[in-house]
């Protein structure tokens, strides 16, 4: 039987290679000449070095996937949905992400030195890279996609790197040791501040205006509102503003194929079985969630692959089932073991390129921390 999927990204690939590990034939179409989706085309290389990624991809090609590079799905593209399904694939796997930047809507965002932060981090993985020496640069936002801008601009020869963020920083959509990551190597937060308005001179940004917030009522995310207080208007002098403020599904592509798309911008689908509107359609990831982890990314594909083994007449049982026993390995641990702390690349060596930051752990740290974690004393 045959399965399409549309995106290489995180979502993509672990789909990918789920159902060729059950004999599925997977054909994966990326829009774009690279695979890899955001994993390759977004996310910093000191954050995910690509010959890792690469090695990755090589081994779910290797499982007999094919790739379709520079090959877009969807309306007026060069596949349909309906023509896949006449090609004679019995399930379609859309993992398409959310790659439509939100703007701020605010004067001053069309100025030269206004740029979106995946247009930038896209530019840094895929070239041309901007040169930011001596220059100053805010970043608005304070996801990921800040928080990634940010850092690769002082990789980058930024003077200083500013982000404004209008809640809390421990509302900051973030991983919390990414944000902690960029305050060492010297990125300058500001929270409880929202933009208004970017200012220019000769068509060029010359400053950031804002008004500082205070906290509302709670939303639907659990966080407070931020609410602006007035008089409270600052104004920061910059060279560069990175607009960061999300991302979310790209519509186009699924304009009258009956695939039901719900607001503010994700694919609908029943719960638990990743199935759309339309039938032996599934989806999985970010456009159906909106932007989140990798990690979540992986799994949306892992459940989703599970989904699409069980509608196309299997067990639904993608991983085998090993039997293994259970058992303590020495006693027990009564107290407390501090954790292990991973290594990570000397800060003085992280500004003159983007190898790495984290180093990961030796034998003997994986092993304690893993003995710490389990509370028992592991003995070779």
């Amino acid at each position: 039987m045959k399965v399409a999927i549309v995106g290489s990204g995180p979502a993509g690939l672990t789909a990918a290679y789920y159902l060729a590990k059950k004999g599925y034939s997977v054909t994966v179409f990326e829009e774009k000449g690279i695979l890899g989706g955001m994993l390759a085309t977004v996310i910093p290389e000191y954050r995910l070095p690509k010959a890792k990624l690469q090695a990755e991809i090589d081994t779910i090609r290797a499982l007999g996937v094919e790739f379709k590079t520079n090959c877009a799905v969807g309306v007026d593209k060069d596949v349909s949905l309906e023509e896949l399904k006449e090609q004679g694939y019995q399930a379609i796997f859309i993992a398409v992400g959310a790659h439509l930047e939100l703007k701020l809507n605010q004067p001053g965002e069309d100025l030269e030195g206004v740029i979106s932060g995946i247009t930038f981090l896209q530019n840094v993985n895929l070239g041309p890279v901007p040169d930011l020496t001596g220059k100053k640069v805010t970043v608005i936002g304070g996801g990921n996609v800040a928080i990634d801008t940010a850092r690769c601009a002082l990789r980058l020869g930024a003077r200083e790197v500013h982000i404004v963020y209008r809640r809390k920083k421990e509302d900051m959509p973030a991983l919390v040791e990414e944000v902690r990551e960029a305050e060492v190597e010297g990125v300058q937060i500001h929270t409880m501040m929202n933009s208004t308005e970017i200012l220019g001179q000769n068509g060029k940004v010359k400053a950031l205006l804002g008004i500082k917030m205070r906290g509302g009522n709670f939303d639907l995310s659990g966080r407070r509102r931020s609410e602006p207080i007035p008089g409270s208007d600052f104004c920061i002098p910059t060279d560069i503003v990175i607009i960061a403020v999300g991302q979310t599904l790209k519509r186009d592509f699924l304009l009258g194929t009956g695939v039901d798309i719900l607001e503010p911008g994700i694919i609908g689908v029943t719960p638990k079985t990743y199935l759309t509107s339309v039938e032996g359609i599934f989806a999985a990831g970010d456009c159906i969630t909106g932007p989140s982890t990798v990690v979540e990314a992986v799994k949306g594909g892992k459940e989703a692959a599970a989904n699409i083994d069980r509608y196309l007449g299997d067990d639904g049982n993608i991983i085998p089932n090993i039997p293994f026993e259970r058992k303590l390995s020495g006693e027990i641990m009564e107290r407390e073991q501090p954790r292990v702390h991973m290594h990570s690349l000397p800060l003085e060596h992280r500004f003159i390129g983007f190898d790495e930051v984290e180093l990961g752990f030796s034998e003997e740290e994986a092993v304690r921390e893993a003995s710490r974690c389990l509370r028992c004393d592991v003995k070779k």
